[in-house]
């Protein structure tokens, strides 16, 4: 898979994020929660008149590119709360995180703040570039929309349901849009045309004979998911405050954050269970039957959920705004972070083979019939 170029332009645009910010924070109408709301809207909608005037060519070419360089711009934005949360830098965005989005002072807050400044721009800005060189970006934009999705599903419903729904302020409906772009972009990417494949007819042909056992690598992953389901599963009946011992032990001795009254990770761990789970069912089924062309694009779906949801969630099991006795304990960090670790990277490799070698999951091309002997 190519890298496209970043986009200089919207990385340009983006990081007018920080005198903006620097300025905002200083502004004493921006002390009350609909002072924030307008002048969030407002900043909004003239740096999409700002990119729609510079690049207007761009977005009729591609309209999500107007939706990837004000995300970019949020994205700068992001990065500039967790990095003032954790303390290294100040007086940029304390003005948002009292009076527009308080929950983002948490611990999984300042992590998605973290993956949306860093993972997210990246993606934005080779999106973005993509576009301006009229390449293909799908599957960047697959993992990218798996991951956003991700965040939305646990984020939203944590600030509803946690302890932090009496804070929930008016800017909390700014992310109205956030629910109905994942839509909108999710659609464009699904119906953009896939880069042409290399195999031919005869290799398809020829890998789809293979058996499982001649498939190591296969197997190997079919392994890793049927573990995998079993840890999302068991995690699921955790958070389901389920009797049996092991239950009992797992969340008190070893993910404690479970139990944490934010709600986050109880979230999380439903979204994996009803979503999650079913994938990994579905992509065992892919690997031992050949012709399931829908695979490849939805292991990059479920590969940015898992690795966005992950990295809150391992971040937020140990950070210092998750109270003591919700964090990973010391003598379980190991355990903690290798099996976390590992949740993480297996829905990658799943990707990166079905990526690296897809003849198995195409459906048979047309093309001259196999070479038969003759029969007397």
């Amino acid at each position: 898979m190519d890298i496209p170029p970043l986009a200089g332009k919207v990385a340009v645009l983006s990081l007018g994020a920080l005198p903006l910010s620097y300025a905002l924070n200083h502004v004493s109408a921006l002390s009350y929660p609909l002072g924030v709301v307008w002048m969030s809207a407002l900043i909004l909608g003239l740096l999409f008149l700002a990119i729609y005037s510079l690049s207007r060519s761009d977005i009729y070419y591609d309209p999500l590119f107007a939706v990837f360089a004000v995300f970019s711009f949020t994205s700068v934005v992001d990065l500039l709360i967790a990095l003032e949360e954790d303390g290294y830098m100040g007086s940029f965005m304390a003005f948002y995180t009292k009076e527009g989005e308080p929950y983002l002072r948490t611990a999984h807050g300042v992590f998605i703040c973290y993956w949306d400044g860093t993972v997210h721009y990246l993606l934005y800005l080779a999106m973005a570039g993509a576009i301006r060189k009229r390449k293909r970006y799908r599957n960047l934009a697959l993992y990218w929309l798996g991951s956003f999705v991700m965040s939305i599903l646990v984020f939203l419903p944590g600030n509803i349901l946690g302890k932090y729904n009496s804070e929930i302020r008016p800017s909390f409906f700014l992310t109205i849009p956030y629910l109905l772009v994942p839509c909108w972009a999710g659609l464009r990417v699904f119906n953009q045309t896939q880069a042409p494949s290399c195999c031919t007819p005869n290799m398809v042909e020829e890998e789809q004979r293979k058996g499982l056992l001649r498939r190591p690598v296969d197997l190997a992953l079919i392994i890793y998911l049927i573990f995998a389901a079993f840890f999302t599963l068991f995690r699921g009946l955790v958070v389901l405050d389920c009797p049996m011992d092991a239950c009992f032990v797992y969340i008190y001795q070893y993910e404690p954050y479970l139990r944490d009254p934010v709600a986050y990770p109880k979230v999380q761990m439903l979204v994996n269970m009803f979503y999650v789970l079913p994938f990994y069912g579905l992509a065992i089924y892919a690997l031992i039957f050949p012709g399931c062309s829908w695979l490849p694009d939805w292991t990059l779906v479920f590969a940015g959920a898992i690795g966005q949801a992950q990295f809150s969630h391992m971040g937020a099991s140990m950070h210092l705004r998750t109270p003591f006795t919700y964090r990973v304990p010391e003598d379980a960090w190991a355990s903690f972070f290798v099996c976390n670790l590992l949740y993480a990277l297996g829905p990658h490799l799943l990707a990166y083979r079905c990526l690296w070698s897809p003849a198995f999951f195409l459906r048979p091309l047309p093309g001259p019939p196999a070479h038969h002997e003759k029969q007397h």
